[in-house]
């Protein structure tokens, strides 16, 4: 599974990859913008079902696909849940539980579907982004953007150590499974909990080096980025235009379609 948090998928070659990220970046903003705004189900499952094929039409694996929107689609249902018992409306079951009624309302439901149906519509084309994106062009075209330089570089610091993090949690379970270290119940939690605390610690010595290795390479308190050249004409003329088709199809789906 290690090999699901690498960034191996962002060089393959296709389309979507040798489009500059800057582009990219603008039509990822407008669609959120647009999912953000929407209050029906036709455009939200619009851009799921165009990011699911545009994901497998670049060869994404689809256990990689499954693995990331395992998580979000785990807190779409606890939110589907919350608002269909606590959205006043026309109920369609109740129950009384120890002396509590327990409604699940139409308008709760309904209201829970479409939160639900724009926030696995987000993850899925973010997903799609950072697919087909190599991280440090996403980083390079935030600097670009005008994005706070300590945002960047601590940006820059969180993906490179983050695989560090995994690979070193990796290598310590491993060893733990080889002394039987969770065999039984009793045995796993602690386990567990040995392995969180030598992972925290861990962190932390890591930090420190990498820390005073910058200060003697001669670290200025700033991560040199090199400019990037201006976007040519045709390349902002598609920002704008697929820009203006994400917030033509959201109309189109929010007046026309339920």
């Amino acid at each position: 599974m290690f090999d699901l948090f690498s960034d191996i998928f962002t060089h393959r070659e296709n389309g979507l990859r040798r489009l500059d990220a800057r582009m990219k970046f603008f039509v990822v903003i407008a669609t959120l913008i647009t999912l953000i705004l929407s209050r029906g189900f036709a455009y939200p499952l619009i851009v799921l079902t165009a990011s699911l094929l545009a994901l497998l039409a670049v060869r994404i694996p689809v256990r990689f696909i499954a693995f990331r929107l395992l998580m979000p689609a785990a807190i779409v249902l606890v939110l589907i849940g919350l608002k269909a018992l606590l959205t006043h409306g026309e109920p369609l079951f109740r129950t009384v539980l120890w002396g509590v009624t327990i409604a699940i309302t139409r308008e709760g439901l309904t209201s829970g579907l479409s939160m639900g149906a724009r926030v696995v519509a987000a993850v899925t084309l973010l997903i799609l982004f950072g697919s087909v994106t190599p991280a440090h062009s996403i980083f390079h075209a935030m600097r670009w953007m005008r994005a706070p330089r300590e945002w960047v570089e601590l940006a820059l610091l969180m993906y490179r150590y983050i695989f560090v993090l995994v690979e070193t949690t990796a290598n310590m379970a491993t060893a733990q499974r080889l002394r039987l270290s969770y065999n039984g119940v009793r045995n796993s939690f602690r386990s567990a909990g040995v392995l969180c605390g030598a992972v925290m610690l861990k962190s932390i010595d890591q930090a420190m080096k990498a820390g005073e290795a910058m200060e003697l390479r001669g670290h200025a308190g700033a991560v040199p980025l090199a400019p990037l050249t201006p976007l040519s004409p045709p390349q902002v003329t598609a920002s704008i235009g697929a820009c203006l088709l994400v917030v033509s199809i959201q109309g189109v789906c929010e007046w026309f379609l339920p």
